[in-house]
């Protein structure tokens, strides 16, 4: 935890100049954005292991009719198929759990209260969006900061779950998945549960998980641009 905290502290002594009181809060988004490009080669491997699968789809479909009453063969065949074509099923959860360290450091440096005096503006980066309700309200200064974040993720969230919603419905082959039907309508709105997190988190973990919502989005729209119906397994950030 203390070279977590001198690394952020590092950042926000460079990014003084620029940042004045904010510098703590530039440093949360600079780290995060250093964590999503150090971990971009695997978003990578698991964007190309999607498009993969869904060229193998019809071969999944096959296999699942076939060993309809065996799921031991079938779990077997479609390891084997992936295996050999050189891609894993769980690839595309590398990124997510990879992730989860930095965001859980960063919720307990500050929630700790070791970084106390560090602000965004008027909210301090140990406070959630209660604290700002008990101080001003919504519209008070720190609420205003909360505003902020809350509309960047609703954005993100309305755009993710459109181009998902598009997505799945390019993607009629995979509906023969089980569960596929449930998972079609539940999917889309996970990306709106960013806004709770958000909420009830402090604020320099809330910074983390938009800051690398952005990036997923971005990420996202880049690597699957070539694949309609790409990525729609992946669970958003």
């Amino acid at each position: 935890m203390s070279v977590f905290a001198s690394l952020v502290e590092r950042l926000a002594d460079l990014l003084q100049p620029l940042f004045a009181t904010t510098a703590t809060a530039a440093a949360i988004v600079l780290f995060t954005a250093l964590v999503r490009l150090a971990i971009h080669p695997l978003s990578r491997a698991a964007a190309r292991g999607q498009k993969v699968r869904a060229r193998l789809a019809p071969q999944l479909a096959e296999l699942r009719k076939k060993h309809a009453r065996n799921p031991e063969r079938l779990q077997q065949a479609m390891l084997d198929l992936h295996a050999e074509e050189k891609v894993s099923p769980f690839a595309g959860c590398l990124p997510s759990l990879l992730q989860a360290p930095a965001f859980f450091l960063m919720y307990h440096l500050f929630s700790s209260g070791r970084m106390a005096g560090h602000t965004l503006f008027a909210a301090p980066l140990g406070d959630n969006w209660t604290d700002a309700l008990a101080h001003g309200g919504a519209f008070g200064p720190a609420g205003l900061v909360y505003v902020a974040l809350f509309a960047i993720v609703a954005a993100v969230a309305t755009y993710t779950y459109r181009r998902t919603k598009r997505q799945m419905a390019d993607a009629p082959a995979q509906e023969a998945m089980p569960g596929m039907g449930a998972m079609t309508k539940v999917l889309p709105l996970l990306s709106f549960a960013t806004l709770l997190t958000v909420a009830v988190v402090p604020l320099a973990a809330a910074l983390y998980v938009v800051t690398s919502t952005l990036w997923t989005a971005a990420e996202r729209t880049f690597l699957y641009r070539d694949m309609p119906s790409a990525g729609v397994l992946a669970t958003p950030a």
